[in-house]
Protein backbone atom coordinates (compact mmCIF):
# COMPACT_ATOMS: atom_id res chain seq x y z
CA UNK A 1 0.00 0.00 0.00
CA UNK A 2 1.18 3.29 -0.71
CA UNK A 3 1.01 6.59 1.02
CA UNK A 4 -1.73 9.56 -0.43
CA UNK A 5 -0.18 12.98 -1.20
CA UNK A 6 -1.04 15.54 1.55
CA UNK A 7 -2.71 17.52 -1.29
CA UNK A 8 -6.25 17.10 -1.09
CA UNK A 9 -6.68 17.49 -4.90
CA UNK A 10 -4.70 17.51 -8.08
CA UNK A 11 -6.51 18.65 -11.58
CA UNK A 12 -5.01 17.45 -14.31
CA UNK A 13 -5.32 18.54 -18.20
CA UNK A 14 -5.62 16.45 -21.19
CA UNK A 15 -6.15 17.08 -24.80
CA UNK A 16 -8.42 15.95 -27.92
CA UNK A 17 -6.79 14.62 -30.87
CA UNK A 18 -6.89 14.92 -34.71
CA UNK A 19 -5.71 11.86 -36.51
CA UNK A 20 -3.75 13.54 -39.54
CA UNK A 21 -3.90 10.25 -41.04
CA UNK A 22 -4.96 6.84 -40.50
CA UNK A 23 -4.72 3.47 -42.53
CA UNK A 24 -6.55 0.80 -41.23
CA UNK A 25 -5.58 -2.58 -42.27
CA UNK A 26 -7.57 -6.16 -42.72
CA UNK A 27 -9.87 -7.23 -40.37
CA UNK A 28 -8.09 -9.76 -38.24
CA UNK A 29 -9.24 -13.05 -36.41
CA UNK A 30 -8.88 -11.27 -32.80
CA UNK A 31 -11.47 -8.71 -34.26
CA UNK A 32 -9.03 -5.60 -34.17
CA UNK A 33 -7.57 -3.84 -37.15
CA UNK A 34 -3.46 -3.40 -37.36
CA UNK A 35 -3.57 0.61 -38.13
CA UNK A 36 -0.90 2.90 -38.80
CA UNK A 37 -1.91 6.83 -37.86
CA UNK A 38 -0.10 10.26 -37.44
CA UNK A 39 -1.91 11.97 -34.24
CA UNK A 40 -1.61 15.58 -33.29
CA UNK A 41 -2.95 16.60 -29.70
CA UNK A 42 -4.74 20.08 -30.13
CA UNK A 43 -6.34 22.79 -28.12
CA UNK A 44 -9.12 20.93 -26.76
CA UNK A 45 -8.94 20.02 -23.13
CA UNK A 46 -10.42 17.70 -20.86
CA UNK A 47 -9.59 18.68 -17.13
CA UNK A 48 -10.07 15.96 -14.66
CA UNK A 49 -10.01 16.89 -10.38
CA UNK A 50 -8.91 14.14 -8.29
CA UNK A 51 -9.89 14.29 -4.71
CA UNK A 52 -8.95 11.33 -2.21
CA UNK A 53 -12.14 9.18 -1.30
CA UNK A 54 -12.90 6.08 0.22
CA UNK A 55 -14.80 4.98 -3.05
CA UNK A 56 -14.94 5.24 -6.37
CA UNK A 57 -16.95 7.90 -8.15
CA UNK A 58 -17.49 11.11 -10.73
CA UNK A 59 -19.33 13.73 -12.22
CA UNK A 60 -19.16 14.97 -15.26
CA UNK A 61 -19.67 18.74 -16.52
CA UNK A 62 -18.75 20.62 -19.94
CA UNK A 63 -19.11 23.22 -22.33
CA UNK A 64 -20.78 21.05 -24.53
CA UNK A 65 -23.35 18.05 -24.14
CA UNK A 66 -22.57 15.40 -21.88
CA UNK A 67 -25.65 14.22 -21.26
CA UNK A 68 -24.70 10.52 -22.74
CA UNK A 69 -21.58 10.41 -20.55
CA UNK A 70 -21.90 7.66 -18.17
CA UNK A 71 -20.90 8.02 -14.96
CA UNK A 72 -20.67 4.41 -13.74
CA UNK A 73 -18.24 1.69 -14.23
CA UNK A 74 -18.23 2.04 -18.05
CA UNK A 75 -16.66 5.56 -17.90
CA UNK A 76 -13.28 5.19 -19.16
CA UNK A 77 -11.85 7.73 -16.51
CA UNK A 78 -13.10 5.73 -13.43
CA UNK A 79 -11.83 2.55 -14.96
CA UNK A 80 -8.56 3.97 -15.26
CA UNK A 81 -8.25 4.88 -11.79
CA UNK A 82 -9.64 1.80 -10.31
CA UNK A 83 -6.71 0.06 -13.03
CA UNK A 84 -4.07 2.34 -11.26
CA UNK A 85 -5.27 1.33 -7.46
CA UNK A 86 -5.30 -2.21 -8.27
CA UNK A 87 -2.05 -2.12 -10.10
CA UNK A 88 -0.24 -0.27 -7.30
CA UNK A 89 -2.05 -2.16 -4.22
CA UNK A 90 -3.50 1.10 -3.44
CA UNK A 91 -6.79 0.58 -1.01
CA UNK A 92 -8.20 3.83 -1.38
CA UNK A 93 -10.77 5.74 -3.91
CA UNK A 94 -10.93 8.74 -5.11
CA UNK A 95 -13.71 11.19 -6.66
CA UNK A 96 -13.57 11.88 -10.37
CA UNK A 97 -15.16 15.71 -11.25
CA UNK A 98 -14.66 15.98 -15.19
CA UNK A 99 -14.99 18.85 -17.41
CA UNK A 100 -15.23 18.34 -21.20
CA UNK A 101 -14.28 20.51 -24.08
CA UNK A 102 -13.76 17.53 -26.38
CA UNK A 103 -17.08 16.34 -28.29
CA UNK A 104 -18.44 13.17 -27.11
CA UNK A 105 -18.32 10.41 -29.44
CA UNK A 106 -17.02 12.91 -31.87
CA UNK A 107 -13.34 10.62 -33.47
CA UNK A 108 -11.52 13.41 -31.22
CA UNK A 109 -10.57 10.81 -28.29
CA UNK A 110 -12.24 12.51 -25.36
CA UNK A 111 -12.92 9.66 -23.39
CA UNK A 112 -9.21 8.92 -24.18
CA UNK A 113 -7.86 12.18 -22.69
CA UNK A 114 -10.26 11.79 -19.25
CA UNK A 115 -8.37 8.21 -19.13
CA UNK A 116 -5.40 9.47 -19.63
CA UNK A 117 -5.64 12.66 -16.85
CA UNK A 118 -7.00 10.26 -14.21
CA UNK A 119 -4.05 7.77 -14.19
CA UNK A 120 -1.76 11.21 -13.95
CA UNK A 121 -4.35 12.42 -11.36
CA UNK A 122 -4.79 9.34 -9.50
CA UNK A 123 -0.72 8.69 -9.32
CA UNK A 124 -0.22 11.97 -8.08
CA UNK A 125 -2.80 12.03 -5.37
CA UNK A 126 -1.89 8.73 -4.13
CA UNK A 127 1.88 8.59 -4.55
CA UNK A 128 1.80 6.13 -6.54
CA UNK A 129 4.82 7.11 -8.98
CA UNK A 130 4.35 5.12 -11.96
CA UNK A 131 7.18 6.25 -14.35
CA UNK A 132 6.13 7.47 -17.79
CA UNK A 133 6.57 3.82 -18.97
CA UNK A 134 4.16 2.25 -16.20
CA UNK A 135 1.40 4.87 -16.72
CA UNK A 136 1.72 3.87 -20.62
CA UNK A 137 1.25 0.10 -20.12
CA UNK A 138 -1.78 0.45 -18.09
CA UNK A 139 -2.78 3.50 -20.66
CA UNK A 140 -2.63 0.94 -23.19
CA UNK A 141 -4.69 -1.66 -21.48
CA UNK A 142 -7.58 1.27 -21.25
CA UNK A 143 -8.05 2.21 -25.00
CA UNK A 144 -5.83 2.80 -28.17
CA UNK A 145 -5.78 6.08 -28.18
CA UNK A 146 -4.98 6.45 -24.56
CA UNK A 147 -1.11 6.26 -24.57
CA UNK A 148 -1.04 9.44 -26.90
CA UNK A 149 -2.88 11.01 -24.74
CA UNK A 150 -0.69 10.78 -21.64
CA UNK A 151 2.32 11.66 -24.68
CA UNK A 152 0.31 14.53 -26.36
CA UNK A 153 2.62 16.52 -29.45
CA UNK A 154 2.27 14.58 -32.50
CA UNK A 155 3.31 11.35 -32.52
CA UNK A 156 3.20 7.89 -35.36
CA UNK A 157 0.82 5.57 -33.80
CA UNK A 158 0.80 1.73 -35.12
CA UNK A 159 -0.32 -1.76 -33.91
CA UNK A 160 -3.70 -0.36 -32.68
CA UNK A 161 -2.82 2.86 -32.26
CA UNK A 162 -1.03 2.32 -29.21
CA UNK A 163 2.70 2.07 -30.18
CA UNK A 164 4.37 5.69 -30.26
CA UNK A 165 6.92 6.90 -31.86
CA UNK A 166 7.54 10.95 -31.70
CA UNK A 167 7.09 12.53 -34.81
CA UNK A 168 8.90 16.11 -35.06
CA UNK A 169 6.59 18.63 -36.16
CA UNK A 170 7.71 22.18 -36.41
CA UNK A 171 5.36 25.62 -35.82
CA UNK A 172 1.72 25.64 -35.39
CA UNK A 173 -1.30 24.35 -36.96
CA UNK A 174 -4.67 25.49 -37.34
CA UNK A 175 -7.63 23.61 -36.93
CA UNK A 176 -11.37 24.53 -37.87
CA UNK A 177 -13.61 21.50 -35.95
CA UNK A 178 -17.38 21.37 -37.04
CA UNK A 179 -19.08 18.95 -34.17
CA UNK A 180 -22.53 16.97 -34.35
CA UNK A 181 -24.38 16.40 -31.36
CA UNK A 182 -24.99 13.04 -32.56
CA UNK A 183 -22.33 11.17 -32.39
CA UNK A 184 -20.65 8.06 -34.04
CA UNK A 185 -20.12 4.51 -32.57
CA UNK A 186 -16.69 4.06 -33.18
CA UNK A 187 -17.25 -0.11 -33.23
CA UNK A 188 -19.85 0.31 -35.86
CA UNK A 189 -17.80 2.78 -37.94
CA UNK A 190 -15.06 0.21 -38.04
CA UNK A 191 -17.84 -2.45 -38.82
CA UNK A 192 -19.30 -0.45 -41.91
CA UNK A 193 -15.66 0.12 -43.53
CA UNK A 194 -15.58 -4.26 -43.09
CA UNK A 195 -18.38 -4.30 -45.09
CA UNK A 196 -17.68 -1.45 -47.57
CA UNK A 197 -14.74 -3.18 -48.72
CA UNK A 198 -15.98 -6.37 -48.82
CA UNK A 199 -19.10 -5.02 -51.05
CA UNK A 200 -16.21 -3.62 -53.44
CA UNK A 201 -13.33 -6.17 -53.06
CA UNK A 202 -13.35 -6.36 -57.06
CA UNK A 203 -12.98 -2.54 -57.63
CA UNK A 204 -10.58 -1.54 -54.74
CA UNK A 205 -6.94 -2.78 -54.05
CA UNK A 206 -6.68 -4.94 -50.59
CA UNK A 207 -5.64 -3.42 -47.52
CA UNK A 208 -2.06 -3.49 -46.98
CA UNK A 209 -1.76 -6.20 -43.89
CA UNK A 210 1.03 -3.98 -41.92
CA UNK A 211 -0.25 -0.68 -43.03
CA UNK A 212 2.59 2.53 -42.52
CA UNK A 213 2.27 6.50 -42.52
CA UNK A 214 2.89 8.12 -45.83
CA UNK A 215 6.12 9.85 -45.85
CA UNK A 216 4.33 13.34 -47.21
CA UNK A 217 2.82 13.47 -43.58
CA UNK A 218 6.24 13.53 -41.74
CA UNK A 219 7.74 15.83 -44.28
CA UNK A 220 5.06 18.18 -43.98
CA UNK A 221 5.51 18.01 -40.02
CA UNK A 222 8.69 18.47 -40.38
CA UNK A 223 8.70 21.51 -42.71
CA UNK A 224 5.64 23.38 -40.72
CA UNK A 225 4.01 23.43 -44.23
CA UNK A 226 -0.09 23.79 -43.58
CA UNK A 227 -0.49 23.38 -47.46
CA UNK A 228 1.91 20.55 -47.50
CA UNK A 229 -0.04 18.27 -45.36
CA UNK A 230 -3.20 19.31 -46.45
CA UNK A 231 -1.76 17.21 -49.36
CA UNK A 232 -1.16 14.06 -47.30
CA UNK A 233 -4.23 14.41 -45.03
CA UNK A 234 -5.96 10.20 -45.30
CA UNK A 235 -8.51 8.65 -42.93
CA UNK A 236 -9.14 5.39 -44.12
CA UNK A 237 -12.78 5.45 -42.12
CA UNK A 238 -13.98 8.27 -43.87
CA UNK A 239 -15.86 6.00 -46.29
CA UNK A 240 -17.69 4.69 -43.53
CA UNK A 241 -18.27 7.72 -41.47
CA UNK A 242 -19.96 9.13 -44.81
CA UNK A 243 -21.68 5.98 -45.47
CA UNK A 244 -23.69 6.10 -41.75
CA UNK A 245 -23.90 10.13 -41.79
CA UNK A 246 -24.62 11.17 -45.62
CA UNK A 247 -24.62 14.42 -44.34
CA UNK A 248 -20.88 14.82 -43.64
CA UNK A 249 -20.48 15.01 -47.15
CA UNK A 250 -21.71 18.14 -47.54
CA UNK A 251 -20.03 19.72 -44.67
CA UNK A 252 -16.77 18.45 -46.13
CA UNK A 253 -17.54 20.49 -49.09
CA UNK A 254 -18.63 23.44 -47.82
CA UNK A 255 -15.41 23.94 -45.69
CA UNK A 256 -13.01 23.16 -48.58
CA UNK A 257 -15.21 25.42 -50.85
CA UNK A 258 -14.66 28.09 -48.11
CA UNK A 259 -11.23 28.41 -47.94
CA UNK A 260 -10.11 25.05 -45.76
CA UNK A 261 -6.62 23.90 -47.21
CA UNK A 262 -8.33 20.35 -46.75
CA UNK A 263 -10.60 18.55 -44.80
CA UNK A 264 -11.62 15.01 -43.25
CA UNK A 265 -13.48 13.37 -40.76
CA UNK A 266 -11.58 13.10 -37.56
CA UNK A 267 -11.29 9.14 -36.75
CA UNK A 268 -14.29 8.00 -36.54
CA UNK A 269 -16.10 10.67 -36.93
CA UNK A 270 -18.80 13.07 -36.93
CA UNK A 271 -16.15 15.68 -36.04
CA UNK A 272 -14.98 16.76 -39.52
CA UNK A 273 -11.57 18.97 -38.82
CA UNK A 274 -10.69 21.71 -41.47
CA UNK A 275 -6.96 22.88 -41.98
CA UNK A 276 -6.51 26.33 -42.21
CA UNK A 277 -3.27 28.20 -43.67
CA UNK A 278 -3.13 30.69 -40.38
CA UNK A 279 -4.93 31.57 -37.45
CA UNK A 280 -6.29 34.75 -38.86
CA UNK A 281 -7.55 32.19 -42.12
CA UNK A 282 -8.82 29.53 -39.74
CA UNK A 283 -10.84 32.62 -37.42
CA UNK A 284 -12.51 33.53 -41.46
CA UNK A 285 -13.36 29.94 -41.62
CA UNK A 286 -14.85 29.54 -38.57
CA UNK A 287 -17.18 32.51 -39.02
CA UNK A 288 -18.22 31.52 -42.35
CA UNK A 289 -19.54 28.04 -41.11
CA UNK A 290 -20.87 29.05 -37.79
CA UNK A 291 -22.92 31.84 -39.84
CA UNK A 292 -24.31 28.52 -41.76
CA UNK A 293 -26.10 27.18 -38.76
CA UNK A 294 -22.75 24.62 -37.53
CA UNK A 295 -21.48 24.01 -34.60
CA UNK A 296 -18.00 25.47 -35.10
CA UNK A 297 -15.04 25.27 -32.74
CA UNK A 298 -11.04 26.62 -32.72
CA UNK A 299 -8.11 24.43 -32.27
CA UNK A 300 -4.46 24.38 -33.05
CA UNK A 301 -1.75 21.88 -32.58
CA UNK A 302 0.47 20.31 -31.65
CA UNK A 303 -0.12 20.66 -27.59
CA UNK A 304 0.90 19.07 -24.56
CA UNK A 305 -0.30 15.85 -23.27
CA UNK A 306 -1.73 15.00 -20.33
CA UNK A 307 -0.06 17.27 -17.21
CA UNK A 308 -0.78 18.35 -13.65
CA UNK A 309 -1.54 21.96 -13.57
CA UNK A 310 -2.33 24.71 -10.57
Amino acid sequence: MTVASSEPTVRVRAPGKINLFLEVGPLQGDGYHQLATAFQAVSLYEDVVATASDDFTMSVAGSIDVSGVPVDETNLALRAARLLAAETGYSGGVHLDVFKEVPVAGGMGGGSADAAAALVACDTLWGTRLGSAELHRLAARLGADVPFALKGGTAIGTGRGDELSPALARGRFDWVLVVNEEGLSTPEVYAALDRHRDRHRVDISPARTLPEVDAGVLHALRAGDPAMLAEALRNDLQVAALGLRPDLAETLELGESSGALAGLVSGSGPTVAFLAASPEAAVELHDMLDASGRDVLLAHGPVKGARVIS
